[in-house]
Order: structure tokens, then sequence, then C-alpha cells
């Protein structure tokens, strides 16, 4: 073989696919390789040393573990990594649960000790077979004992979407398909909504055996967690699945996705205020994390419609009441400060919550005798902190929990130990307009005859009406105004929030609205203030509404 031939096979390593031998016959090229593989596997096991790995010892450490994946040699394999159980046992599984009955693995341009590569496979299950192809990379470290180059063992080594403690698996699943459908009947799949995908997976798992489908085969990831979705990534067979109605509306959801495609780790979601229907829940995340309905982060300012809901309820603040909005303020020996020291001379309550004025919630502390004020008024008027809610998917309640001191006072602006996500917020949005706490939704509660949560009581009329007055305020000319602008009509209301996290370089960006009876909450990780990134979110998706 010529110089120029053997540079064109990259790192030497070609792995080649016999007919009806079922996985790959490593091939050695170049390198003064016999073309079995025994010199490059040799020149690993002698390849003891200190000091970074070098690209020569990667190289040679990949070639080795790539031909013994290939071959199905689960030991020989596993010892080429620095974690030999967890490798042996996946490599094992590969071949005899996953049902991966071919594979040619074919590696790309070493870019210093990592080694990326290509599998083209093919997955057989009683009688049905699938093609599956994806790519991969591996890399190599030193053994920390035994000084050699070993695969840095990792889930995704075998599929990159596998993460800690995931395994692949094929087969029969438990829960049959489901079809599930809009609140008018329009089908709901992940290829139209991509960011359904994990609210589907969740659905099918619960309810897969409740709606009268036939499971198929399929390759599917298996989470760590037992009550977490599996994910399938293969139809061998299909399934005949059963029609699972929810409340979700195809037309908001298409504009929810749309809108937050347009911010990294942005999430929102829209439900009805008159009986929770959640209509959209969309999330741009990296991760694929349903934030938007599990995410658990200080909610900011938008944490002020409460806030405000429990000094009017207990006669310590009105709309038209004047509330001193100084620069700063101070509480159990901390100052807080106004964006950029603002200060808003002879202003009202009202006043002060369009502007989000943090000090004029600050100054009300002392008036208020009982520590508890807060989360009291949390859980019994608007549901929040009752860890009892039942969406039909899996989602995190907003806590509020009892705080003094400073800590009280940084919980009366959204911060201290107060989380929430966008469906909590959402939610304490829809009682402030409508008066009455409804449990989010996103499937009837008769499917399965679950439990609803309950608030303890409604919130007072009085408090109702200065809460929509504020923020239709806050939407009009407050520091909503200029996301709010393309919400047409009159029935209006809206709070901006900005959430500082410690160890970020912006604060995450906040923003709730309502429009007639939809409301709607939006949050980007570290997006600044609520109004500029989150704010037209939730104005794209009540535009939808």
């Amino acid at each position: 073989m010529n110089g120029a031939a053997k540079g064109a096979i990259i790192g030497g390593v070609f792995l080649a696919m016999l007919g009806g031998a079922g996985y790959g016959v490593y091939a050695l090229v170049g390198d003064g390789g016999d073309g079995d593989g025994k010199n490059g596997e040799a020149a690993v096991r002698a390849g003891k040393g200190s000091g970074p790995v070098t690209e020569k010892e990667a190289a040679q450490t990949a070639k080795a573990f790539l031909a013994a994946w290939a071959a199905g040699d689960a030991p020989a394999a596993a010892e080429l990594t620095n974690n030999v159980q967890a490798a042996q046992s996946a490599v094992a599984d590969y071949r005899a649960k996953a049902y991966v009955s071919k594979a040619v693995i074919t590696p790309g341009a070493q870019t210093g000790t990592t080694i990326p590569f290509g599998v083209a496979a093919e997955v057989t299950y009683q009688g049905a077979t699938k093609p599956l192809a994806y790519e991969s990379k591996l890399t190599v470290v030193r053994g920390l004992t035994s000084g050699k180059p070993l695969v840095d063992w990792q889930p995704s080594v075998i599929h990159p979407q596998l993460q800690k403690d995931e395994k692949l698996r094929a087969g029969a699943p438990a829960a049959p398909p489901v079809k599930a459908v809009d609140r008018n009947g329009e089908e709901l799949s992940a290829e139209k909504y991509p960011s359904l995908r994990p609210v589907l997976d969740q659905l099918r798992q619960t309810y897969g055996g409740k709606t009268g489908g036939k499971a198929g085969a399929e390759l599917w990831i298996e989470p760590a967690a037992q009550d977490a979705p599996k994910r399938t990534l293969l139809t061998l067979a299909e399934g005949e699945p059963g029609t699972l109605k929810t409340y979700l509306d195809a037309k908001v959801q298409a504009a929810a996705e749309k809108a937050v495609a347009k911010y990294p780790e942005s999430s929102v979601v829209a439900i009805q205020t008159g009986n929770g229907h959640v209509l959209a829940v969309a999330n741009n995340r990296k991760d694929g994390f349903n934030a938007a309905m599990e995410g658990r982060r200080a909610p900011g300012s938008t944490m002020k419609v409460v806030t405000a809901a429990m000094l009017i309820d207990r006669g310590k603040a009105a709309a038209d009441k004047p509330a001193e909005c100084a620069k700063e303020a101070s509480w159990g020996g901390r100052t807080f400060h106004n964006l950029n020291n603002f200060e808003l001379p002879g202003a009202n309550f009202a006043t002060g919550f369009a502007k989000s004025c943090n000090t004029a919630f600050i100054k009300q502390i002392d008036d208020v005798d009982d520590d508890a004020a807060l989360a009291k008024e949390a859980r019994e008027v608007f549901g929040l902190g009752l860890d009892n809610w039942k969406t039909g998917i899996r989602s995190a309640d907003g806590q509020v929990p009892e705080a003094t001191g400073a800590e009280a006072a940084a919980e009366y602006i959204g911060q201290g130990r107060i989380t929430m996500n966008p469906l909590n917020v959402a939610s304490f949005t829809a009682t402030a307009r409508s008066g009455v706490f409804h449990q989010p939704l996103l499937v009837p509660p008769e499917l399965d005859g679950r439990p609803i949560a309950q608030a303890a009581r409604q919130m007072k009329p009085s408090v109702q009406q200065q809460l929509v007055r504020m923020m239709r305020l806050t939407a009009t000319s407050g520091t909503a105004a200029q996301a709010m602008s393309s919400v047409g009509g009159s029935d209006k209301g809206a709070k901006t929030g900005s959430a500082e996290v410690d160890g970020a370089g912006s604060p995450d960006s906040w923003f709730t609205g309502y429009s007639g009876d939809v409301a709607a909450a939006a949050m980007v990780e570290a997006g600044g203030h609520g109004g500029d990134a989150a704010g037209p979110l939730v104005a794209a998706v009540l535009n939808a509404s």
C-alpha cells in the first residue's frame, strides 16, 4: 500500500462487515500492522506511562477498543476502558439486549485524544429488521492506577443519547403507543411538535395501557429513574396506538414552539384561566429537560403578583395607597436595590408594582406581623407549595418556604428559596385573572381518576380586582408595555421578572401575562430583563390563543 492510500484511512483503522458473521471483522492497515489488530492491542497493553496521553496512544487504544466492540468481545473491549464493569455490560447488551445483529464501525478524523466514529448497524427482533445509523465519539485518558491509556467510559460511547445509568434495549415495550390529539382532535406528533417529545413520552408511559392500543417492537433508551419514560429510538414493527385526548391546542403549541426557537434555554406554558387546561408546553434546551413544567428556579419579580395579593389581602397595601419607592431598602441586615437604583417619589402601590419597584415591597414587611404570611397566601389562595399537583405527567409544584429576616425580604421579590417554573407562574397569573385557583391539567382527570389539588379559599373580590388593575397598568405603561404592545384588546395584564442566579453572568428573564381567558409565562435562562427575552415569547403565545 502506498503512502497516499495509507493516509486515506484515517487513524489506520477500517472495520468491515463480513456477510453472515453478524459483527464486523477488524482489519489493521498501515503502521506495520499484520491485518488482525493484534499489534495495536499489544501496543495498548504495553502502553504504560505517565503524563498526558499522546495522540499515538489514543489512536492505538481506540483501534483496539473499536475492534473488540465490533467483534462482540465485551471482556476485551471493557479491559480497554476505565470502567470495566459498566463497559462490559454495555457492550454485551448491545447484541444481547439491544438486538443489534450487524454493525460496521468507521472511525473519523482524530482530534487530540478524541476519536469520532460512525456506526451503521441493523437491529433485529422477532423477524423484524431495521437499519440504525448514528455518530458518536470516545476520548482516551491515562488510567489513574495502571498508567495505561484507556477509553474514558461514558454510556454515550455506545450511543450518543445515552446518559448516566441509562441502557439501550429492544423488544416489545410495556406501554403501547398512543396517538395524542389536541382539544380539537388534531394529532400531536413529536415530528411536527419536537418540543412535545418528552411530554408525549410521559403520556405514553402513563396512559399507554389505558387507551386500548397494542405494542409493536422498538429500540429504546431505558431511563435510569424508574418513573422516567422510555425514549424510543427506532420502531421495528408498528403497534396499534390508542387515542389519547389532551387539553393542548395545536395552534397555540405551534406558536409556542416557534417562539422558544428564538432563545436558547427557554421555556413557555399557556393555560386557560377558567379551568387550568394546559394549552401549550414548549422548551428549547440542549438537555431536553421539560423545564417548563419541571424546572425549579427563582421567578424574580413575577412573584410580586402573589406578594401583592398577600399585602392587599391583609390590608397592608392597596392599589391607590402610597408606597414609598426609594433607591434602596434594608431588612434583616441586607440592603435591597431597584434596577439601576431608580426611585419614584410619591408613587402609589400600583405604580410601584407596574414599574417593578423592589423597595416598595420590601418596606411593607415591617407592617406584616406573620413571617409565614407569604407562604400561607401562596398555599391557601394560589395552590402553590401543596406538592399535590397531578397534571397528567411529571411536574414540579412551586415552592414558597416560610422565611424570616433578609431571606423573607428576598422572597417578597421572588428571590431567596422560592422556586417556580413557567407552569407555576402561568397558574398564579390565571388565579389572579379569574380569582379562583384551578390546578393545571394536561389530560382529563377522568382518564385515571386522579385527585386534583384544591386551594383552601378563594381570593377576595377586592384583591382580585386590584391585582387585575395593577397587571393591566404594567402591560400598558409599566415594565411589560413594550412586550405586550402587540397583544390586542384591553383585557390584558402582565408582570416582568429578572432573577439573580449565583454564578450566572446575567439574570434569568421571566415574564407572565394574560389576554382574555389565556395566561402564559416564560423563562429564558440568563436572558436578562424580563421584558427583553421572555416577554416576546409570552406575547407570541397570547396572540395565537
